[in-house]
C-alpha cells in the first residue's frame, strides 16, 4: 500500500481527489485542513471546493476517527495527521511556513518505512520535497498530453476521382476512421488542384460538405482552412459544444463572437449572446477596483468590447458604433459577465462564450457545462500555453481536458489553431517568443 500525502492546492483543483488513489491510504495533513478552513469563506470556485471538501470529510467521520483512518468509497484508507506528528527539518526549511509543516508530515511517514508519495500542484514545492528525498509528483488525473491534442480537423489525400464522387454525391466514404463532426480538407493525391473541405458525420457515417463554407458571418470573412472549419461548427445548430484553441492572434475570439451575433442578433436563433471570462490578472494584479460591478468589469472585458467594435465597424460601418454596441446590452441581446457570477444559474437557449478558458480547471469547466439549459451552445476559446493560474499549465487546465473527454460525442466540434493572422508581428512574435 502506498500513501498519498495531498496538498492544499491539490484539493481546491480536485474536491473529489481524496477518491482518485484506488485502494491506497491517503493522507491530509491539519495545515492543510486549515488552509481548506481559511479558503471557505470566498465566493469563487476555490471557496466552492474547499467547501465541498470540508462536507466530503465531515461526511466521513460517520464511518470513525478520521486522525486514525477511515475507509474510503475505492477500497483505500483516508487519514488526516495532526501536525505535531511531523519531524523537524534541516534549518534552511522554516517551521513556521504551511508548506513545510506539509513536508514534515511527509517526512515523517517516510521515516516509517511507508512508501510515500507527496501530491502537489506547487511546482516549487516538488522541487522541496526532492530536496527531502521525498518521491513527489503533480495531481496527474486531470492530465491530457498537450502534443497529443485532438486537433479537430485534418488533411487527407485521396484520388482524385473520390473528390469527383463527393461533389457528385455529396458525401464520400473512407477506410479511416474519424470523430463525429471532425473536419477534413480532401487533397488529390495525384497533386492536381482538386481538393474539398468536409465534415465527418456520424449519422451518415461518412465525409459531408461543409454547409457555412461560403458564409461571412457579421461580415467577416475566414482567412484561412482553420477559420472555415471553425465558423462551420460555430454556426451549426446541431453541436452544441465548440472548442477553440490556438495560439494568439489566431482569430478565435473574434470568430466566435462574430458568429454569435450572427445567430444572436440576426437570425434570433438564440435569445442572448454571454460572454464571460475568468478574473485572472495577467502579471501584477492592481489590487480592487473601485464602481459598479458594470464598471469593475469593463477593465477585464477590454478584449471583447475591442473585438466587438471592430465587428459592428466590420459588418455596419459608421459613426454611431457605440450607440449600436450600447443598444445591443441595453436591449438584452448581449451580457457580459464574471464567471464568478454563472454559479447557480440556468442559462436556456443562449449563445455563450468563454473566453480564456485556459485559465479555469476542469472542475471550473464541468460547472459551466453544467450550466447550459435547453438550446444553449456553449464555445469555450483559449490558448493553453497563456496560462495565469499558477496551479495549471498546458496538460493540466480545463480547456484541454474538455477537448480530450468530449472527442468523439456527436454534439461536440473542435478545432485547433495553428496560424495568425493578427499581423505579421504577431505571427512573429508567436514563433519567435
Amino acid at each position: 500500500m502506498k500513501t498519498f500525502v495531498l496538498d492544499t492546492n491539490v484539493l481546491l483543483h480536485d474536491p473529489d481527489a481524496v477518491f482518485s488513489f484506488k485502494d491506497n491510504k491517503v493522507v491530509i495533513p491539519m495545515t492543510v485542513i486549515e488552509e481548506l478552513d481559511s479558503f471557505k469563506k470566498l465566493n469563487d470556485e476555490r471557496g466552492r471546493s474547499a467547501r465541498l471538501i470540508t462536507r466530503t470529510l465531515d461526511e466521513l467521520r460517520s464511518k470513525g476517527k478520521l486522525s486514525e483512518g477511515v475507509k474510503i468509497k475505492n477500497g483505500g484508507i483516508l487519514k488526516i495527521e495532526m501536525n505535531h506528528n511531523g519531524i523537524d527539518l534541516p534549518s534552511d526549511f522554516s517551521g513556521q511556513k504551511s508548506d513545510n509543516q506539509i513536508l514534515s508530515i511527509a517526512a515523517s511517514l517516510k521515516a516509517k518505512k511507508e512508501k510515500v508519495i507527496f501530491i502537489t500542484k506547487d511546482i516549487n514545492l516538488r522541487i522541496k520535497a526532492e530536496i527531502l528525498d521525498i518521491q513527489t509528483q503533480d495531481y496527474e488525473k486531470s492530465k491530457v498530453k498537450i502534443d497529443e491534442l485532438y486537433s479537430g480537423w485534418k488533411e487527407v489525400k485521396v484520388p482524385g476521382e473520390k473528390i469527383d464522387k463527393f461533389y457528385k454525391d455529396g458525401k464520400v466514404s473512407l477506410k479511416q476512421e474519424f470523430y463525429p463532426n471532425e473536419c477534413v480538407s480532401l487533397k488529390d493525391e495525384a497533386g492536381s488542384s482538386k481538393s474539398a473541405l468536409a465534415k465527418f458525420s456520424k449519422k451518415d457515417n461518412a465525409l459531408t460538405p461543409i454547409f457555412h463554407q461560403n458564409s461571412l458571418p457579421w461580415g467577416i470573412k475566414p482567412l484561412n482552412i482553420e477559420q472555415k472549419f471553425a465558423v462551420e461548427l460555430l454556426l451549426c445548430n446541431d453541436i452544441n459544444l465548440v472548442t477553440l484553441v490556438g495560439l494568439p492572434g489566431a482569430g478565435k475570439t473574434i470568430i466566435a463572437l462574430a458568429c454569435g451575433l450572427q445567430k444572436t442578433v440576426e437570425e434570433r436563433y438564440f435569445r442572448k449572446l454571454y460572454i464571460a471570462r475568468p478574473i485572472i490578472p495577467m502579471g501584477r494584479d492592481i489590487g480592487f477596483l473601485p464602481g459598479t460591478k458594470e464598471e469593475k468589469l469593463g477593465a477585464w472585458m477590454g478584449a471583447i468590447n475591442d473585438n466587438l467594435e471592430f465587428l459592428m465597424d466590420k459588418g455596419h460601418p459608421d459613426s454611431k458604433t457605440d450607440e449600436k454596441i450600447d443598444y445591443l446590452f441595453s436591449s438584452g441581446q448581449i451580457e457580459v459577465d464574471s464567471l464568478t457570477y454563472i454559479r447557480g444559474r440556468s442559462l436556456p437557449q443562449q449563445y455563450i462564450i468563454i473566453d480564456d478558458a485556459q485559465n479555469l480547471t476542469p472542475h471550473e469547466v464541468k460547472t459551466i457545462i453544467s450550466r447550459a439549459g435547453n438550446g444553449t451552445k456553449i464555445v469555450l476559446t483559449g490558448d493553453p500555453y497563456q496560462i495565469d493560474n499558477p496551479y495549471l499549465d498546458a496538460s493540466s487546465n480545463g480547456l484541454t481536458y474538455l477537448v480530450e473527454r468530449f472527442k468523439g460525442q456527436d454534439l461536440f466540434g473542435h478545432i485547433t489553431f495553428s496560424k495568425s493572422e493578427r499581423s505579421n508581428l504577431a505571427a512573429l512574435s508567436s514563433e519567435l517568443l
